[in-house]
């Protein structure tokens, strides 16, 4: 029998140590170390030589998506999920990770796609109890063991097309030592579904817990391995969910689907600009309206600021929504271009709806409400904006131009400022006003 050994391998990059430090020596992140036992004194195996294809016989097939019958999930993807694809799906407990899948799968076995739900962390009976809350029709079957070879056995025995594994963190391998949801084992296990995906060409869904950073749980190179990377944004107290894609092989990638969770599940948003604007109030100061592109989709959303006096001696700069690292960046440049403090003032910045920005070109609509706030002053009706601040007060252009005056168009906005962008032509109705420097932004709001 084999000896084993015990080695310490970081959970981001997949460095071997053979002894516990404290600091990755290869990435160099803290507390990363995890324990496994790796099997020692194997022998060689021959190897025969593999045959290899050509570029010029592989056939890729007409028809290689599963077209889900949901519009945003199918959206996030690309048009579908692809045959013989590894999806993984993150997100925080309770966001409706289980929910999606449950009506993905759903819509599938209805439209005649055969369908293996692996119910790791919940028994049939609380299955099927969510498929009648959820008003689901479709027969699915559903496989509640957590041991691969039977999930591996089951799936083959069957012929099913779409695999579903909720959650990858109960599966275990019994070649692998460890408990389940140990580096090793989540490694190991989503390496056989991926093998079982390629070769047999099983359409796999993961399911995967998160950190309390926001990441996968588990070993870094799981998002590496897999070719479609979901994340669940949002907060379970918002009616407002969205998936977006991380990394997709096979289309866009920061690809937004938006859901609205309700008593029958996610319903998706047709119109989610509309949705998040709905409630936005008229004449109080602080609120801009933001042109955002997610992917190929151009979003309309609502960045609200607070500046209050401070009572401390460091004052607050708390951001929910946008990196307060970038909330800092724009306050230094209204301070140092603008004339405008902020020393004494706490500074509360929030995105409606539960949506987080992460393009620059979010740093205009920023500076605007920062500016509203502070001088207690509402924004003009009808105006919308984006772009990015340099860190000499310039405004700098986003792209997809075309598309943000559109939607602005499509919502009723009169008037769109961003930084100059030659050749743009304004749809009619829409007044396009080119700002070349932050203190002329703040000239927008009168006070």
């Amino acid at each position: 029998m084999a000896r084993t050994r015990a080695l310490w391998r970081c959970s981001q990059c997949g460095h071997v140590e053979p002894k516990w430090a404290g600091r990755c020596q290869s990435c160099g992140e803290f507390g990363t170390l995890v324990e496994e036992v790796a099997p020692s004194g194997r022998g060689a195996t021959p190897v025969s030589a593999p045959h290899t294809v050509l570029l010029s016989e592989v056939e890729t097939g007409a028809d290689r998506r599963l077209v889900s019958g949901v519009a945003e999930f199918d959206r996030v993807l690309g048009g579908g999920l692809v045959r013989g694809s590894l999806v993984l799906l993150g997100g925080e407990p309770g966001i409706g990770k289980s929910t999606l899948l449950l009506q993905v799968c759903d819509s599938l076995s209805r439209a005649g796609v055969s369908v293996l739900y692996v119910c790791g962390e919940e028994s049939p009976s609380q299955i099927k109890m969510r498929a009648q809350r959820l008003g689901c029709t479709g027969d699915l079957a559903l496989l509640p063991v957590t041991d691969l070879p039977s999930i591996e056995a089951a799936a083959l025995a069957g012929g099913f097309d779409v695999l579903v594994v909720d959650s990858i963190q109960t599966v275990s391998d019994p070649d692998v030592a460890g408990a389940p949801g140990t580096v090793s084992q989540v490694r190991e296990s989503t390496a056989r579904l991926m093998r079982l995906a390629k070769d047999r060409g099983v359409t796999t869904l993961l399911v995967g817990h998160v950190t309390k950073e926001g990441s996968i749980a588990g070993p870094r190179i799981l998002e590496h391995m897999v070719d479609t990377v979901l994340y669940f944004e949002g907060d379970r107290e918002h009616a407002f969910r969205v998936v977006r894609a991380a990394k997709n092989r096979f289309g866009s990638v920061s690809e937004i689907g938006v859901f609205e969770m309700g008593e029958g599940g996610l319903i998706g948003v047709a119109n989610p600009s509309a949705a998040l604007l709905a409630h936005r109030p008229r004449g109080v100061s602080g609120s801009a309206v933001m042109a955002s592109v997610e992917g190929s989709r151009p979003l309309l959303v609502e960045v609200q600021a607070l500046v209050n006096p401070t009572c401390l001696q460091m004052p607050r700069r708390l951001a929910t929504g946008i990196d307060v690292q970038r909330l800092l960046q724009v306050l230094a440049v209204l301070e140092r271009r603008a004339g405008l403090a902020f020393g004494q003032h706490d500074v509360y910045i929030s995105v409606a709806g539960g949506v987080r920005i992460t393009e620059p070109a979010v740093d205009l609509p920023l500076a605007l409400a920062l500016v509203s706030a502070r001088r207690d002053v509402a924004l003009p009706e009808g105006l919308a904006s984006f772009g990015e601040l340099g860190l000499g007060g310039e405004v700098r252009p986003a792209g997809h131009v075309a598309a943000r005056l559109a939607e602005c168009a499509a919502m009723g906005l009169t008037t769109v400022v961003s930084g100059p962008v030659k050749g743009v032509n304004a749809p009619t109705g829409v007044e396009f006003r080119p700002l070349d420097g932050v203190r002329q932004a703040a000239e927008i709001v009168h006070g």
